[in-house]
């Protein structure tokens, strides 16, 4: 094969490709054929997901020649959790798995006829990476627990184990009388939550000031007492999986048992069943629950609309919280999940900014990040990154502290009228036009329940 030698892998921490074959073309280049790796099968939703994925490829042979051009294509990407949030999407790709500011967006990536296709051209031996998004290693975890452990003003503990006995890391921030629960990456696949867990942290321990905290820091630390929880699924994290534990349960559909779905368990879902107890002991006045999407190019925030307890109160924190938010870094308002019908969220309740809201009588609030670009501010070359992942979670104090005077307050809260909750839509199409064949707008958009979106017709 002009003596040039493919190698793919993917036994790193977050590694899934399953390699197929590579063919020689007649200009020279080739084709690398790969398949992405399900998650363990998900008995709730019955089907096994996927669509993450994140592989290394060792290229030798090039000591006599310029360069290979080499065709990677993901044959099953019509196979997917969400096959028609394929286009728009640009593949990663770097040199280096650790260094979160190395990736790069393929441009040329394209959706074509049900497979993810991108060409690179490589320049000299060695190896590439290559992924939906830049992965967050356990070693980056352990180590960046290590550092909150450190600090004189964080308590890390852990809130149990997973199911394959990794500890459920949290970092106690604050002393205030306020409690906020911040949990990240219930998703595994959905590494750009971690990146905004890091950011957060870092904000709020000063790791990047020398320890000298801001004002706004300063002012939230004495409100508010933190848990924050940077992984809620590690073990997922290290397989590769998208949005499974290494159960198979999709952690966003255990906070409570649900026909004859009992749930949280510590069979299935300790994860959820430990951090639950703990709420339970320590109470919630905010909750905050970060995510990634796979369609949407923006960041948006979707609360607990219309859960049982939704009230004019409910109504008026969440969109101040949205409104300040959007004040401060890359949050918008417009654009998002369109609100569950009422009828609807009953069957939701199992999702954790639901059930945390219904529980708590608080503000919750999901918040997703794109996989793509962000088209509010859009980079073609880096997109939505990890280091911006991060500097939105560093932005989301401001926010906090806005609405933190009225978090428990009986009566309506009174803000200004900029502040007023906004209905989010998902058709964004007017505004911004894709630009890529093939795109289709998701008809049905439950909390991002692939059933629900891909319901058999």
């Amino acid at each position: 094969m002009s003596g040039v030698t493919v190698s793919v892998s993917d036994t790193f921490d977050g590694g899934n490709i399953k390699f197929i074959k590579t063919t020689l073309k007649e200009d020279d280049s080739i084709n690398v054929i790969v398949r992405i790796k399900p998650d363990i099968y998900t008995e709730l939703e019955n089907m096994a997901h996927m669509q993450y994925f994140s592989f290394r490829v060792t290229v030798g042979g090039l000591e006599n020649k310029k360069e290979q051009k080499i065709n990677y294509i993901v044959e099953n990407a019509e196979e997917v959790s969400y096959p028609i949030a394929w286009p728009g999407t640009t593949v990663f790709y770097s040199n280096n798995v650790e260094d979160v500011n190395s990736w790069r967006r393929n441009r040329d990536t394209a959706y074509v006829a049900g497979q993810l296709c991108w060409p690179h051209v490589h320049d000299s031996n060695g190896s590439v990476y290559f992924s939906y998004f830049p992965p967050y290693s356990y070693a980056r975890h352990l180590s960046f627990i290590s550092r909150c452990e450190s600090h004189s003003l964080a308590h890390a503990g852990t809130l149990g184990q997973s199911l394959e006995g990794r500890e459920m890391d949290y970092i106690k921030v604050g002393t205030g009388s306020l409690t906020g629960w911040i949990i990240h990456r219930q998703h595994p696949g959905e590494s750009m939550a971690e990146h905004y867990a890091e950011g957060l942290l870092t904000r709020l321990l000063g790791f990047d000031t020398n320890g000298v905290l801001d004002d706004v820091v300063k002012e939230v630390l004495s409100i508010f007492t933190f848990y924050i929880v940077p992984c809620m699924c590690p073990d997922g994290a290290v397989k590769g999986h998208l949005r499974t534990n290494a159960a198979g349960a999709n952690l966003n559909r255990e906070w409570t048992s649900t026909s004859n779905y009992e749930a949280p368990s510590l069979e299935r879902s300790p994860e959820v069943y430990y951090t639950l107890l703990k709420m339970d002991e320590t109470g919630c006045d905010f909750f905050l629950d970060v995510h990634g999407d796979e369609e949407l190019p923006f960041n948006f925030l979707s609360g607990a609309v219309n859960i049982p307890n939704w009230s004019p109160r409910l109504e008026a924190l969440h969109g101040a919280f949205c409104a300040a938010y959007s004040r401060h870094g890359e949050m918008q308002q417009k654009y998002g999940y369109p609100p569950t019908p009422a009828e609807t969220v009953l069957k939701y309740m199992n999702v954790a900014t639901n059930q945390v809201g219904h529980r708590f009588d608080c503000l919750a609030v999901t918040l997703e990040m794109p996989f793509k670009d962000c088209l509010t501010n859009p980079d073609p070359d880096y997109g939505w990154s990890p280091k911006r992942s991060s500097e939105l979670g560093a932005s989301v104090l401001e926010a906090i502290l806005y609405v933190a005077p009225q978090l428990r307050t009986t009566e309506t809260p009174q803000f200004p009228p900029e502040d007023a909750y906004v209905v989010t839509t998902d058709d964004y199409q007017d505004e911004y036009p894709t630009e890529q064949e093939g795109f289709k707008m998701i008809q049905k958009r439950f909390f991002s329940d692939v059933y629900e979106i891909n319901k058999p017709k």
